[in-house]
């Protein structure tokens, strides 16, 4: 039988370490079954599953390895592997694997013990961890940070679902997000993301707003607040609170448009999946004036949206065409994609109210964006802690990566 060995190396980072080991096992003609590298804070740590071949034998060329690395200042630690071992080892590659997410502002121990907790309970083998956030300057404040590491696991699931509800009390008890996902192929190939556009894209409900000028804010807020938990019905209680804006003049809709805020990452995420060839639309219970203007400044290629009715330069209080509600908006999710020829397993959508459930529940992701609790809860995905970008961890962008 021929030998296995599993070669440890660590130690301090440095040039040439990788291409001097792998030099002397060329010498001696060993296969190569399996490598890893990884380095933290300069420290590198080197696998390397050698098999020894019928014409070289293990003791010279684990002498000429120790010697090696015994240059290079580093430490070394050889495993002999069993041939029953390693055919375990091969069998496991077609187990099922899963990617869970971790985002939050700073990444604490106890954060990851929780996590590891979950996934040793339900069976799982934790198979990788990656940090896809980029290095976070010591002393930086806490709502500017972004960290985010991804555990890849191999194993069976009886209950994905179960899994899931695991990590959302987790998720609320430790103030952080945790997304689970099977890592299919469809994961690293999304095309089109869909975006609602009020406390989505932009921070503020833009009805609310344009009700503070026409003086009846308290009112339209209170139904809006109702509408979103899914206490009424969206299309109901829409007609209500434009209704409350007749007599608005038209050009209080351009000052409400430009003092409007960007959220947190929409720029850079919008920009990056741009740069990408995603497609992106707007699909909004909102009105079509503001998402045109966010067309413009983002980039996006579809909007969906209400149209106010305006007679004369004043707002009537009427809404022209069919309401743009949450069946309406999946409906529009399901004609963009064929327009495109895109499968819904590719399809990100986001927003933050019980209106967008239906688009959120088509899409092959749907992600809940600084929602309500009922929405949160009944989406696959939630974003709480972060802003827009932290889309870009779940389809497995690393910080370094993005094209801004």
């Amino acid at each position: 039988m021929k030998e296995i060995i599993l070669i440890n190396i660590s130690g301090d980072d440095k040039p040439g370490v990788t291409t001097s080991i792998t030099e002397i096992l060329a010498t001696y003609h060993c296969n190569i079954l399996d490598i890893g590298q990884a380095v933290i804070h300069d420290t590198l740590s080197l696998g390397i599953l050698a098999e020894m071949t019928e014409e070289a034998e293990s003791s010279p060329v684990l002498k000429d390895v120790l010697f090696c690395v015994h240059e290079l200042g580093m430490t070394v630690r050889f495993s002999p592997v069993s041939e029953d071992s390693y055919s375990q080892w091969v069998a496991g590659q077609g187990k099922p694997r899963h990617i869970v997410t971790l985002l939050a502002r700073k990444i604490t121990a106890n954060q990851l013990a929780k996590v590891s907790t979950i996934v040793m309970r339900h069976g799982l083998n934790i198979g990788g961890v990656n940090r896809l956030s980029g290095r976070v300057p010591l002393g930086q404040p806490a709502d500017t940070s972004k960290a985010c590491v991804e555990f890849s696991l191999l194993g069976r699931l009886e209950d994905p679902e179960q899994v899931r509800r695991d990590f959302l009390e987790l998720s609320q008890a430790l103030d952080v997000d945790i997304a689970y996902q099977e890592d299919n192929v469809f994961r690293r190939n999304r095309r089109l993301v869909a975006f609602d556009m009020d406390s989505t894209l932009i921070e503020a409900e833009v009805i609310d707003e344009l009700a503070k000028h026409a003086g009846v804010g308290d009112q339209v807020a209170a139904i809006t607040e109702q509408a979103m938990r899914g206490e009424i019905d969206f299309t109901e209680s829409f007609c209500q609170r434009v209704a409350l804006l007749k007599g608005l003049d038209e050009s209080v809709l351009q000052q409400v448009a430009e003092s409007l805020s960007i959220t947190e990452g929409a720029i850079k995420l919008t920009s990056t999946l741009k740069k990408l060839g995603y497609k992106m639309a707007i699909l909004s219970g909102g009105f079509g004036y503001f998402g045109a203007h966010l067309q413009k400044k983002l980039g996006i290629d579809y909007v969906y949206a209400n149209e106010l009715e305006i007679v004369d330069g004043k707002v009537t209080g009427n809404v022209v065409g069919t309401v743009v509600d949450g069946q309406r908006k999946a409906a529009l999710l399901r004609e963009i994609a064929e327009i495109e020829s895109i499968s819904l397993e590719q399809v990100i959508a986001v927003g933050d109210g019980a209106n967008d459930l239906p688009m959120l529940s088509i899409a092959g992701l749907g992600i809940a964006f600084r929602a309500k609790p009922l929405v949160k809860e009944s989406a696959q995905h939630a974003i709480s802690t972060l802003g827009l970008d932290g889309i870009l961890y779940l389809i497995g962008f690393r910080d370094r990566e993005t094209l801004i």
